[in-house]
């Protein structure tokens, strides 16, 4: 297992009134690397209007804030992959001490705390089911003060928070940044897309990855003690490989929608295609997915308030007419999101739990 700090202590946000806040430009840059999370600051500058250099002080200021980060995970598509959404029960007097050991696993990439029948809920991928059974629940079982938990499975992903946007930027100006972006950049999630196997010595590079979605091929070099000219091979074929989802988050703080919804439902057979592509239309959507279970169906919103709730279920209900809305889960807090240790303000603390953490010489 390992725990990464990516974060300096020389950074400082900027405060008003006690809170931090970020400005129009911050907000522009991290819709930039939202499109093209790997641009250089060169073609980020002529995008944008702005010099290379006040982008990057900019983005290492957003960043050692904990407001804003960069990083790639396993896509989690279940033509390669097993996407789990686990429920959890627990004592209640040691949910913070379940949360916290359920976060430590590197196959859980997200946790969230839910105001529901359930006091958590987990994003689990996995290699295949079997590792899921095997290695993922026995896990689960083991952690003291969890009582109960109920899985369910992912079919087809059909909408991911990479594609999430804050949409500031002008439309020319996301067109200019589309046309610089890298193969990092494609929709992984694409019906006819393949993900592309790698060998281990490729896998090292994703841990990397995961703490900086930007790491450059000679900063992993020498961290692998590596030749940087074989690293830069390596890490071309893991960015075209189809395999890492790549993303630039914001603390859902700054994002103007700081509370996240998860809809259960159900929709006829034959017609999830085309209800995602209503749910694609809504800028608040961040994921959607066909599962098993219960219900067939599940979609999370960023929403501005709770008021939007019944507002947002009713234009859910106009664009998909056959769809049964089952439950509606508020959640409470999110204490990781995609390996990330986030704090209760919703920032990112630095730390950061990766997949194939394993591979790593020790120290890293």
């Amino acid at each position: 297992m390992h725990l990464y700090s990516t974060f300096g202590r020389n950074h400082v946000p900027f405060w008003k009134n006690g809170l931090m806040e970020l400005s129009e430009e911050d907000l522009r840059l991290v819709n930039a690397l939202q499109i093209s999370p790997r641009i250089s600051w060169s073609d980020a500058g002529e995008a944008l209007g702005v010099h290379a250099t006040t982008l990057a002080s900019r983005w290492e200021r957003l960043r050692g804030a904990g407001a804003a980060w960069t990083t790639a995970h396993l896509m989690g598509d279940p033509k390669d992959m097993c996407l789990a959404m686990v429920d959890i029960d627990c004592e209640m007097h040691l949910r913070p001490d379940v949360t916290s050991a359920v976060a430590q696993l590197p196959e859980v990439i997200t946790v969230e705390e839910a105001a529901s029948n359930r006091d958590l809920t987990l994003t689990v991928i996995t290699q295949d089911l079997g590792q899921f059974s095997t290695e993922v629940l026995p896990k689960l079982k083991e952690i003291r003060g969890l009582t109960k938990y109920h899985t369910a499975l992912c079919t087809r992903i059909h909408t991911s928070g990479y594609a999430w946007r804050l949409n500031v930027l002008t439309k020319a100006e996301q067109q200019a940044l589309r046309a610089l972006a890298g193969p990092e950049s494609a929709n992984p999630s694409a019906h006819d897309a393949m993900v592309l196997p790698l060998p281990e010595s490729h896998l090292a590079l994703i841990p990397f990855l995961a703490r900086d979605g930007r790491a450059t091929a000679a900063e992993i070099a020498r961290a692998l003690g590596r030749n940087p000219a074989t690293v830069q091979r390596q890490l071309g074929r893991v960015l075209s490989s189809r395999m890492l989802s790549f993303r630039c988050e914001i603390a859902q703080q700054f994002s103007g929608f700081p509370i996240t919804v998860q809809w259960f439902a159900n929709v006829p057979a034959g017609e999830h295609e085309a209800a995602a592509t209503e749910l694609r239309a809504i800028r608040n959507i961040r994921f959607s997915a066909s599962t098993t279970g219960r219900t067939n169906f599940t979609m999370i919103m960023w929403l501005r308030s709770l008021a939007d709730v019944m507002e947002m279920e009713l234009t859910i209900q106009q664009r998909i007419p056959g769809i049964e809305l089952v439950e509606s889960v508020v959640m409470l807090n999110t204490a990781k999101r995609v390996g990330w240790m986030l704090n209760p303000d919703s920032t990112a603390t630095g730390k950061v739990v990766p997949p194939y953490g394993e591979l790593l010489p020790a120290g890293i």
